[in-house]
């Protein structure tokens, strides 16, 4: 059995900026424990499995440590890899099959739009330990569905952070997004993520971050189109449109790397 592997930086138009994913073609369904060995060997942030499913694909996320509900750059990634290697016509939109439901892909050369969940953060009380660990008193606290999100006062405040990874992967959450204001023009606002619980101390660029930055922003600047700006040392740029209940992040994607898995390592047979 031949299965193909792929790494694609994502969010960037670049090589060797934006976020690294790997992405995993596969014929059919695989075991679990293998797909983690595999994001394990691979060592990025998220790997991304797919095979094809009645008139779309089903995908999966794993980190090196866990398996994960929501990914948006392995999602670009995997529709990046679908158009290019050549599995899916270039002007066909892509359904995904996913534990948050189904998402969908299309293609406006050179960007890749999702449609991913909206998650409008609420107000909330920041937990016991939250600020010390970041190094920051920040201005507001909000709550998503997974993670926090935390208002800083100035974009040199966010890019200036060195949380203590320990203490933070002891907050209960997937992880934790800050943000503030650009410094300049060009972008509506900065983010950094760090998710150490789930094995990543810093995510270079996280798009289902922006499901909660976008509804967040666009209330706060009154706009539903907006652009940020993920200020981790590759950085990436993340595009928003704000819907009721659903945001679309537009992104490009560029492929570094396309291989071909060993004979042993392949998946496991059914049993």
């Amino acid at each position: 059995m031949t299965i193909e592997l792929f790494q694609v930086d994502a969010f960037t138009g670049v090589p060797f900026a934006g976020n690294p994913a790997a992405v995993c073609l596969l014929p059919g369904p695989a075991d679990a424990a293998w797909m983690q060995r595999v994001a394990a060997e691979m060592n990025l942030s998220e790997t991304a499995f797919l095979h094809p499913e009645g008139d779309g694909y089903a995908l999966r996320w794993f980190t090196p440590k866990v398996e994960v509900d929501l990914c948006g750059h392995a999602t670009l990634a995997a529709a990046h890899v679908l158009w290019e290697a050549g599995p899916a016509p270039p002007d066909r939109p892509l359904r995904f099959a996913t534990r948050s439901g189904t998402l969908t892909a299309v293609r406006e050369a050179p960007w890749i739009w999702l449609d991913f969940p909206a998650d409008p953060p609420q107000p909330a009380m920041a937990p016991d330990g939250l600020a010390e660990a970041l190094g920051a008193r920040p201005k507001g606290v909000l709550k998503g569905r997974i993670d926090w999100l935390l208002d800083l006062g100035s974009e040199a405040e966010v890019r200036a952070l060195k949380p203590d990874m320990r203490r933070l992967a002891a907050v209960p959450a997937r992880g934790v997004i800050v943000t503030a204001p650009p410094k300049g023009p060009g972008v509506d606002f900065v983010s950094r993520f760090f998710a150490p619980a789930a094995g990543i101390p810093e995510d270079p660029v996280t798009g289902s971050a922006h499901c909660c930055l976008g509804p967040f922003w666009s209330a706060r600047l009154g706009r539903a189109e907006l652009t940020g700006r993920q200020v981790s040392p590759r950085g990436g740029t993340v595009r928003v449109r704000v819907g009721e209940r659903r945001v679309a992040l537009g992104g490009r994607a560029v492929t570094v790397l396309r291989g071909r898995m060993g004979e042993s390592a392949a998946p496991p047979k059914p049993a």
